[in-house]
């Protein structure tokens, strides 16, 4: 209130006092240390204004990076986990052959295995002959898991990881949680659980043997590819997996397919079971989630769920690809009811974020479209993205590293699957993006650590950035305001900012500070303070 206080009248102070209590409190400031920041959620995000908004980037097609053509693999391959280990990448997969044509539905008379390949740069892969496990009278193939370890247990559904935490023993270098039991109760007659996770071990991610020969983990469906990991942010191990919404012991597999999340510290014993919860976002059928800590930003947990939605027979449907094997689809008693949905149901991948491992932002447009018409896509399957990202070269030369996904096509098609390779800029999910008439972004209160401002940005040849630090009230800093800061243009996945008194922040840190974007046909993917 402008007036003194000696000149406020009681009806003025009643209305002050009536102001401080429906105005929000003065937001706590996040400390961020020296994390890498991303714009996948609106988590550091104070306002917007001008033109600026938060949008989200479509990964970019590259080239087919395997084709599963194998005798022992087939158009029912999927579920992969591909992941850095050193000096090669490493990549497993479900191998399956299900082909569905006039003829019906054709099954090999193998189970589900899982099968390995690797890379020495992420972009060719080989599919090497481990000789560990037989196949129609030879053991020349990349077989790694196989249906009969256990009595139950099902190979073909694993999510294989390499375990970081400092505590793992060499024996247990590797891990995966593969499913037991398919489909009925989820309780046997003899009181036992029926169907679960059972967790594996191995010491050099090839020659497995089981933790425990009975399901640690029991309620949920488990027929998608179930996952954990080490969250070495949060010291515990997660694992995620899907569900059904409403499901019970009496009802099993009823609602909406969902994500479960459960934590554990020895893999073993798991506990504080809990729903997905999203900002924002519909109730959607969900397949495989796909969520991993992100290697750049590891206190974000990034998720590619595939949606999972029915269109039904309309003319749009019938102008699809491969109408004839659709309907082929469609008509096809596989024993689970109606299939019409074969045929009729698409899919695509989304991409969300969580800061806590059970609430997530994620974004309701699709992070990976079915795409161009083409063979072998907009059907069933399409699109189901490996686990996870990984860093690779970039093929174009001098260019910096980028990030590679994979996803497949050809699902149930044909003889054989594929999976083909897209790649983004890192950190390149989503950014914050200003016309060229310009926008601006300022951030909530926040405290850092370092002593360097850096950014992943691209701007337009006439575009540009500009950054001013402000106190936690919206004051601009002498020294760091916007006139001290001489714009920054380029695309580059790291600059540091400057001011006309140099670059050096460190006497900042620690204190509460907003940043300030101003922007002018820019993207901004990331911030991050450094020594």
């Amino acid at each position: 209130m402008p007036c003194r206080a000696s000149r406020r009248s009681p009806a003025g102070s009643a209305l002050l006092a009536l102001l401080l209590a429906v105005l929000p409190a003065a937001a706590v400031p996040i400390d961020i240390g020296s994390r890498r920041e991303l714009f996948l959620d609106e988590y550091l995000v104070g306002h917007l204004a001008g033109g600026a908004r938060i949008r989200l980037h479509e990964p970019v097609p590259r080239g087919v990076a395997v084709v599963h053509d194998a005798p022992w693999e087939g158009s029912g391959s999927g579920y992969h986990s591909v992941f850095r280990d050193g000096d090669r990448y490493r990549m497993y997969y479900k191998a399956w052959q299900r082909t569905i044509g006039p003829d019906g539905l054709n099954l090999t008379p193998h189970g589900l295995y899982c099968a390995y390949a690797e890379s020495d740069d992420g972009i060719t892969w080989r599919k090497p002959e481990l000789g560990l496990f037989e196949f129609q009278g030879s053991r020349a193939n990349n077989i790694v898991l196989v249906d009969d370890l256990l009595p139950r247990v099902d190979a073909g559904h694993a999510a294989v990881f390499r375990d970081e935490n400092p505590a793992a023993l060499p024996e247990g270098r590797y891990k995966t949680l593969l499913r037991y039991g398919r489909g009925g109760p989820a309780v046997s007659p003899d009181g036992r659980p029926a169907r679960g996770l059972v967790p594996f071990q191995s010491a050099d991610g090839l020659r497995w043997t089981p933790l425990r020969t009975e399901p640690v983990i029991t309620h949920g469906a488990f027929d998608s590819q179930n996952l954990a990991f080490w969250d070495g942010e949060r010291g515990v191990y997660r694992a995620y997996w899907r569900y059904f919404d409403g499901e019970s012991e009496s009802q099993p597999q009823r609602g909406a397919r969902s994500i479960r999340t459960a934590v554990s510290r020895d893999f073993v014993h798991w506990e504080e079971e809990a729903d997905l919860r999203y900002v924002d976002s519909p109730v959607e059928e969900l397949y495989t989630n796909q969520i991993k800590p992100y290697h750049r930003a590891p206190h974000l947990l990034i998720g590619f769920p595939t949606r999972y939605v029915d269109r039904g027979w309309s003319p749009s449907m019938r102008a699809l690809p491969e109408r004839e094997h659709r309907e082929w689809r469609a008509a096809l008693d596989v024993g689970v009811g109606s299939s019409t949905r074969l045929g009729t149901a698409l899919t695509e991948a989304l991409i969300m974020v969580s800061r806590d491992g059970v609430t997530f932002k994620r974004w309701n447009e699709a992070f990976l479209r079915p795409g161009v018409e083409r063979r072998g896509s907009w059907n069933y399957g399409h699109q189901y993205l490996a686990w996870h990202v990984v860093q690779t070269r970039s093929e174009v030369p001098g260019a910096p590293d980028e990030l590679s996904l994979y996803a497949l096509e050809d699902y149930w098609t044909g003889d054989s699957s594929v999976l083909r390779r897209y790649t983004l800029r890192l950190d390149g999910f989503a950014s914050v993006w200003a016309p060229a008439g310009g926008g601006q972004l300022v951030t909530k209160p926040l405290r850092f650590v370092g002593g360097r401002l850096r950014l992943n940005f691209a701007t337009a040849a006439a575009g540009d950035i500009r950054v001013e630090l402000q106190t936690e009230d919206g004051e601009p800093i002498p020294g760091f305001t916007l006139h001290d800061c001489p714009p920054l243009f380029g695309d580059t996945v790291e600059r540091e900012v400057t001011w006309f008194g140099g670059s050096d922040v460190s006497a900042l840190a620690g204190r509460a500070v907003r940043l300030r974007f101003l922007m002018r046909d820019a993207n901004l993917y990331s911030f991050q303070f450094s020594p």
